[in-house]
């Protein structure tokens, strides 16, 4: 599974983020649209992790993400 697909498909993955990260809100996965990036600094600015440490944790996710 490579990122292009999850963002495709976000509106089928936003389930499993908020399952992932629940501290997230749908606003914010509505403004984050599959932006890895912007998933990465709402992940740093809301659980206060390191960037690697983001980074890190939706690599995980997008291994384990499946259809």
């Amino acid at each position: 599974m490579n990122w292009d697909t999850i963002k495709g498909n976000w509106k089928q993955y936003k389930g499993k983020v908020k399952a992932q990260w629940g501290k997230l809100t749908d606003n914010d996965l509505d403004v984050i649209d599959g932006k890895k990036d912007q998933l990465e600094g709402k992940i740093q600015e809301t659980y206060g992790v390191s960037k690697d440490e983001a980074k890190k944790q939706i690599d995980q996710f997008e291994k384990s993400a499946k259809n």
